[in-house]
């Protein structure tokens, strides 16, 4: 299997020379990479007027692997080729690398470019992408790919320190400006042009033979105007590591390339609107950073929220007044991480009434509702708090709990908007907080999946007459944390039992609340 990696855009908020400056004094080793051993010139080509920089370098890597591994293969250092195309006319710098060791049983390839950034000329895009296929290595095909994924991830985290260590060096030296390329003042003349374009192409004719003799492959030596180089991207449709770490948090590397590469597959299939990187998140999470299993999920929330029009749901849908009257939850502002934190008090909620009177249809659309509420209300939090949230807090009071709750009909409504809700809203409850558990809800509790059994922290049965746990007053704010012993708290609806019609009565006059039993 191809094992494939793809970098944020990352910014340096310094002038592409600089940073240029900075890079080639990564050359011929670097101490700050104990696996760069040494690398030696195989090829340097250089424009008559300076614009067109193209070196291929032969790198010396001691790769940090078993020594039985290193014994079996016969083997005590890797030989990579690399090759850079500094275009400073374009200020461009174009990075390809492959592998020469064992060059037949495993491919790595590797591109790297360096770009101005798109909205200010004086800072610096960095991109990344790379491909490992292990076709076979002596039985230890996923040792390799195991060693190689994790020496390529703990490279990629020093990268950017490593280009602001040698910035800071450059700067103690006194160098913190390095001018633009700027055209001789003799412009060469149009057939001399033509000659220089004409020797860069013949590159790779001219040099193999040099090569072979370093035992370089002929695939390193291709025309920079050959190479598949990425389209330069906006902040628009490419992620920045910067707004990654702010608005989404702190990933891996590999779980950065998983985000962009979902969501590049998003790109180029759903050519309308996408979901928001946290919704995209959220799914891969849900399936551990596994993007065919999250592809998947997602495709078929993707369809079911087209199918439901439930992008629409808070701006087009209103709930029927007996909600508002009878459904006994809502937001109550949030809890110590800055979470949205919703309260339902479930016990005091005539569930058998609802189901009635409304039907499970209407209950469903409902939940949707608080869910897309808690999306939008995670986004305000993210701004006004200044961290990643992604996810709310529930807290359920079960004081009034009592086996009419147990209503089959009304469970299987429960079970069946339990299904929906993870099936679409994946990694959304933070924390799950139980108050007040009555003696029945044990029995109610062995009826929700397992996967939840480990979120809540229920207050026993002993402890129902406290305010709260100790656990909920370490996790919500003074602010939120009401007395729901004594006086209710006024911004949430506290629910009642509805009124039936019985055989023989008047019932309550109202023809949406009454039925019979």
């Amino acid at each position: 299997m191809v094992q494939k990696y793809q970098s944020p855009v990352r910014v340096y908020k310094h002038p592409f020379e600089l940073i240029m400056a900075a890079y080639e004094r990564r050359f011929p080793t670097c101490p700050l990479i104990p696996m760069f051993v040494d690398s030696d010139t195989v090829n340097e080509f250089r424009s008559e007027d300076g614009a067109i920089h193209i070196i291929e370098r032969r790198c010396k890597l001691d790769i940090d692997a078993p020594r039985l591994l290193k014994k079996i293969a016969g083997v005590d250092y890797v030989y990579f080729v690399q090759k850079n195309s500094l275009n400073s006319r374009e200020r461009t710098l174009h990075i390809e690398a492959h592998n020469e060791t064992f060059a037949n049983r495993v491919i790595i390839k590797e591109h790297c470019c360096y770009t101005v950034h798109p909205e200010n000329e004086d800072w610096t895009c960095f991109e990344q992408s790379a491909s490992l296929d292990i076709k076979s290595f002596f039985g230890f095909e996923s040792t390799v790919e195991k060693i190689a994924m994790k020496q390529y991830t703990s490279n990629i985290k020093k990268g950017k320190e490593i280009i602001e260590y040698y910035l800071h060096q450059l700067e103690e030296e006194g160098i913190t400006f390095v001018p633009r390329w700027t055209p001789p003042p003799l412009a060469p003349s149009a057939e001399t042009a033509a000659s220089c374009r004409k020797r860069a192409a013949s590159l790779a004719s001219v040099a193999p033979e040099a090569a072979q003799k370093e035992g370089l492959s002929s695939e390193a030596l291709s025309s920079p105007s050959g190479a598949s180089e990425p389209a330069a991207g906006t902040p628009d449709d490419k992620l920045d590591a910067d707004y990654i770490k702010r608005y989404l948090g702190d990933l891996t590397p590999l779980q950065e390339s998983c985000l962009i590469r979902l969501r590049q597959w998003l790109q180029e299939t759903h050519k309308g609107k996408i979901p928001k990187d946290e919704h995209i998140l959220r799914f891969l999470r849900a399936r551990d950073f596994n993007i065919d299993k999250a592809r998947e999920i997602m495709c078929q929330s993707l369809t079911w929220r087209k199918q439901h029009q439930v992008d629409y749901i808070l701006d087009t849908w209103n709930p029927p007044q007996v909600l508002q009257d009878y459904y006994a939850g809502g937001w109550h502002h949030h809890d110590k991480d800055g979470r949205p934190l919703y309260v339902l008090r479930l016990g005091q909620m005539d569930t058998k009434g609802l189901v009635r009177a409304l039907g499970e249809e209407a209950l469903l659309r409902y939940v949707l509702s608080i869910n897309e509420e808690g999306l939008r209300r995670c986004e305000e939090n993210t701004k006004v708090f200044g961290r990643p949230i992604s996810s709310w807090t529930c807290l359920v009071d079960l004081e009034g709990l009592n086996m009419r709750h147990l209503w089959r009909p009304g469970v299987k409504a429960l079970l069946r908007i339990i299904e929906v809700v993870e099936a679409n809203y994946p990694e959304t409850l933070g924390r799950l907080l139980i108050l007040r558990a009555p003696r029945v809800f044990p029995v109610l509790w062995t009826l929700v999946a397992h996967s939840r059994r480990s979120s809540p922290a229920p207050t026993r049965a002993s402890e129902q007459q406290r305010p709260a746990a100790p656990g909920h007053r370490g996790t919500l704010s003074s602010r939120s944390l009401c007395h729901f012993e004594t006086a209710r708290c006024s911004l949430l609806p506290t629910g009642a039992l509805m009124v039936w019609r019985l055989p023989g009565t008047g019932g309550c006059g109202s023809p949406g609340l009454c039925g019979r039993q």
